[in-house]
């Protein structure tokens, strides 16, 4: 293959190729991929990072003049962590839906981060910013504590020991009645929670490694009522697939099946503008932000392009994405 742009670092005496099919082989074999994958997934332990994350989805919000104040709020894919939705719950929502494949979550860790967070409500924390997490989108404008969305009124009732109590012992009782954290996993089709219940649906680098994306849309769709909002920052790199940024988009369909092999959710390889495409037939978007990788000079330089991608589509790394159920 051809000269690509913005290599990655490349495992140390492999060639990528050669190392990507190899695992992708191995995820062939019963029990071997299981055995040799990681068992954390993409969630964190850093209460810095979960805020930073809900904020940024609650300020785009408000710039774009949409609700600030959902009673009910779902992610899909939190991994590990369930930090960005105790942030919503912190911020003053009454319920927090984590939609994933598997239970992945971790109640000593949530706890943890918990805590953390609620010092960094407590204390009017700035949003952690790019200096911080250089690749948390969407970036903002102003990073300061959002005091025109979360007032002091809200804040006391939000943070009242009663009711911070009763968040903690949700993260213990999940998926209780009395809880007001539900896990719910595997979530396979619309049916996973009831239609026109949530009020704002976000996801942080989740749909890139969604194979069936018309029915995730669609479900998002059924799942969020008239007037909500769905919030979704999507991360369109090679996620470790190539040496380079934007290198799975040079794979054939039958060297792609070679490295993906039976991995489960690696990437879809769909970019911006099918994404976007989706929103657009279910959803009013107000706010699209596309995100440029590095640039690469000449395209032709770059080697074949094997899919259909425009040029604008094989340049775009990332695209945050708002929109409003109208219906």
């Amino acid at each position: 293959m051809a000269r690509l742009p913005s290599a990655d670092v490349l495992p140390i005496g492999i060639d990528m190729v050669a190392y990507q099919i190899l695992k992708g082989v191995v995820s062939r074999i019963p029990g071997a991929y299981t055995a040799l994958a990681r068992k954390k997934t993409g969630g964190t332990d850093s209460a810095r990072y979960c805020y930073a994350v809900w904020m940024r989805h609650l300020v785009m919000a408000h710039q774009n003049g949409l609700s600030t104040c959902p009673e009910v709020v779902a992610e899909l894919g939190p991994g590990d962590s369930l930090g960005a939705g105790l942030a919503a719950l912190l911020s003053g929502a009454s319920r927090y839906c984590a939609m994933d494949v598997l239970e992945y979550a971790n109640t000593e860790s949530n706890l943890a981060i918990l805590d953390e967070l609620v010092t960094l409500f407590r204390d009017r924390t700035a949003i952690p910013d790019e200096k911080e997490f250089p690749v948390v989108k969407p970036f903002l404008g102003n990073y300061g504590f959002p005091h025109e969305i979360l007032d002091e009124a809200r804040m006391a009732a939000a943070l009242s020991p009663e009711r911070v109590s009763k968040i903690r012992k949700s993260v213990v009782q999940v998926g209780t009645p009395e809880s007001m954290v539900a896990y719910i996993a595997p979530w396979n089709d619309a049916s996973a929670i009831r239609s026109e219940s949530v009020d704002m649906i976000f996801s942080q680098a989740v749909l890139e490694h969604v194979n069936d994306l018309p029915a995730t849309y669609g479900a998002l769709h059924a799942w969020l009522k008239p007037n909500g909002t769905v919030s979704n920052q999507i991360d369109f790199k090679s996620h470790g697939t190539s040496g380079y940024w934007n290198g799975h988009w040079f794979y054939s369909d039958f060297m792609w099946r070679l490295i993906t092999g039976d991995r489960p959710y690696v990437i879809n390889r769909q970019p911006h503008s099918v994404h976007l495409d989706l929103m657009e037939s279910r959803f009013s978007v107000v706010a699209n932000v596309p995100y440029p990788g590095p640039d690469f000079g000449n395209p032709d330089e770059a080697g074949p392009k094997v899919t259909n991608l425009s040029e604008v589509d094989l340049r775009t790394s990332g695209a945050y994405i708002l929109a409003t159920k109208s219906d």
